[in-house]
């Protein structure tokens, strides 16, 4: 029986793979994806979140490295750490039975092993732009040279990653993979930016079609899952974490899978211990954590061995936990698309889901630009009252809150970042110093 994949190029033991996780039907990303980057073409990608763009690069460059299994095929960049590690999870689910080589190059792991997985030139190489431009600055030839000859560079979470922040370990990375008229590039994003758009413009060399642009049903239109409930909760900004445990713990809530989003460390790590301290199932995921520390908890989490995962942006991309039933945005983000990809966390794959935002008194400006971006209005959360929180939740959770504030304190939390900002800014006051004392 011919599989659906065959008929769109994907190689037989690759689309048998594929059976074996019973996927079966392409997306529409996928069909009209995957036989383009097979003939050759860039890609630019847009579909919204869940809509399986990770086969719909990793189907095609799978398919052409088992015709040609060479050194370093591909190099897959993408903005978080959990994002690579999910990557090369899906990868080597797929490539299992031929024996694929993957190495994952991300902050946090020791960067020696990395070293030495790099210089045995794994097929495909999942990066982070920071931790593979500190490779390639510090690490040698023996170690980078074979990322001069890569057939294939993958953008995920493109808009994020051609943002500022990323601008000069990307250019980091690129110096050293081969020219672009020698390598297939492929951008793929569940927000189409202009930064984004604006490449598909760049000039193509006449050794290479022209790059193919596909965006499914306009993914700005239809930027939030069909079956998704967008509430919000207009509330006081001094009782919020009473109002959390009230509708984590309220009948409807009390066995579902949530993240809760929040915009600081600090206010993840408050959280985490606070609703500890009530003995909810709780775990975190944020950038003062050890990577140990956020596998971990990233683990715990899919396994259902914790059934609440407060986080910062770093699980708002991409991340796929089939089993979580609701997002609460407890910080509304200062950027709408930053809420698309929030609550793109649940109703995926065609599932149902709900998504609650907390507003305060300030956050009403950020809440009208959301609503303007998903072409939508929010409905009010009806199952919380003021009265219900002040009387069955307001003391007990101020109580955890204080405990949790005192027991950070004793512990010296984010003491290790403050450390590392000032070590960073000596360090620049150094290079600018000696920068000008050259000039003279």
């Amino acid at each position: 029986m011919t599989s659906e994949f065959t008929s769109l190029g994907v190689s037989k033991w690759l689309a048998e793979s594929l059976n074996a996780m019973k996927i079966y039907t392409p997306t529409a990303i996928q069909k009209a994806c995957i036989p383009k980057i097979l003939a050759g073409h860039d890609c630019i990608g847009g579909a919204k979140t869940g809509s399986g763009k990770t086969i719909a690069f990793g189907a095609p460059m799978l398919t052409k490295w088992s015709e040609d299994p060479m050194g370093i095929f591909g190099v897959i960049l993408t903005p978080t750490r959990e994002l690579a590690l999910q990557i090369a999870e899906q990868f080597a689910a797929l490539g299992a039975s031929m024996n694929i080589r993957i190495a994952v190059v991300v902050g946090g792991e020791d960067i020696v092993k990395q070293a030495i997985q790099l210089q045995n030139r794994p097929h495909f190489v999942i990066a982070t732009p920071g931790r593979l431009a500190d490779h390639i600055l510090n690490s040698g030839e023996d170690t980078v040279g074979g990322l001069r000859r890569v057939k294939y560079l993958v953008l995920d979470e493109a808009d994020r990653l051609l943002s500022n922040s990323f601008g000069s370990d990307l250019e980091r990375c690129f110096s050293i993979l081969p020219a672009a008229d020698k390598r297939q590039t492929m951008l793929f994003t569940a927000t189409v930016t202009d930064a984004v758009r604006a490449l598909k413009d760049k000039p193509v060399p006449e050794s290479k079609p022209p790059v193919f642009v596909h965006e499914v049903e306009s993914v700005d239109k239809v930027a939030i899952p069909e079956k998704l409930l967008t509430n919000y909760l207009f509330l006081p900004s001094y009782v919020k974490e009473a109002y959390l445990f009230s509708v984590l713990t309220h009948e409807d809530n009390k066995d579902s899978t949530a993240i809760v989003f929040v915009n600081r460390t600090h206010t993840a790590e408050v959280l985490r211990r606070t609703l500890r301290n009530l003995e909810v199932r709780v775990t975190s995921l944020h950038s003062e954590m050890p990577q140990s520390e956020r596998t971990n908890s990233l683990h715990r989490f899919k396994a259902g061995a914790a059934r609440v995962l407060i986080a910062t942006d770093v699980a708002s991309r991409g991340l796929d936990i089939p089993s979580v039933q609701l997002v609460i945005n407890y910080d509304i983000p200062g950027d709408a698309d930053d809420f698309v990809h929030r609550v793109g966390r649940t109703a995926r794959a065609g599932r149902s889901g709900e998504s609650i935002s907390f507003v305060t008194e300030k956050d009403v400006e950020r809440i009208l630009s959301i609503e303007k971006r998903i072409n939508k209005k929010m409905d009010k959360y009806e199952k919380i009252s003021d009265n219900k929180v002040i009387k069955s939740s307001l003391k007990e959770t101020s109580v955890a809150k204080r405990e949790a504030l005192m027991d950070m304190e004793k512990e010296g939390f984010g003491e290790k970042r403050k450390n590392n900002k000032r070590k960073h800014d000596q360090e620049k006051l150094v290079s600018t110093s000696k920068k000008s004392k050259g000039k003279k």
